[in-house]
């Protein structure tokens, strides 16, 4: 695994990786990590849907392809911590057909974890903001005619972008800012003549 990109997020290139944290436990105790930071597997538990003795199972085979480690002990130093081994991760469509197998599962995965984002963040979190965060929240639904390398200098300067918030010191932070989930979903539709999968 490394850590080749500004927002300091493990790049996975191995389809078996891939293939492990396509797995909704998995996801969800990664996501708490990175979003939490450390904790033990009878921390986790209630908040990923699976027991403690689960948890852990699950946390090993993760520690197995370097997407979470050991983290300092707590208090109690019998109990064993982990945390995220970086913020965040990606991955690439492979060449090989392994590879891009794996990533499909991985990327339907994540789909399905967030279909429900918005609408839990619309009933839930949105009626309570204060109305200066309300007015800069929302969605954006912007369809743009591009080639794929002008596809990828977009992306490239979104990253430019959000690198810096993303990567500073906590303690740098303004006293008033909160976390911010940004999904960023670059979608390319089929171009005339190429078949779509019909869908049962």
């Amino acid at each position: 695994m490394e850590l080749g990109n500004r927002l300091g997020d493990i790049e996975i290139t191995d389809p078996r990786a891939m293939r492990a944290l396509a797995h909704p436990v998995r996801l969800a105790i990664l996501e708490h990590l990175q979003r939490h930071g450390p904790a033990t597997a009878t921390q986790l538990s209630p908040d990923v849907g699976a027991t403690p003795s689960v948890t852990s199972w699950h946390l090993r085979h993760l520690a197995g392809f370097g997407l979470v480690h050991d983290a300092e002990p707590g208090t109690d130093r019998r109990e064993r911590r982990w945390q995220a081994a970086a913020r965040g991760f990606r991955f690439q469509m492979p060449d090989d057909e392994e590879g891009q197998s794996a990533a499909r599962v991985l990327s339907q995965e994540m789909f399905v974890r967030s279909a429900d984002l918005p609408h839990r963040w619309m009933t839930e979190t949105e009626p309570g903001l204060d109305p200066v965060w309300r007015r800069l929240a929302g969605l954006a639904n912007t369809r743009v005619v591009v080639s794929a390398e002008e596809l990828a200098v977009i992306e490239d300067a979104i990253e430019g972008v959000l690198a810096p918030y993303v990567t500073r010191d906590p303690a740098q932070r303004p006293s008033d800012a909160r976390g911010i989930r940004l999904l960023r979903y670059m979608l390319p539709e089929a171009a005339d003549g190429e078949k779509t999968s019909e869908i049962a």
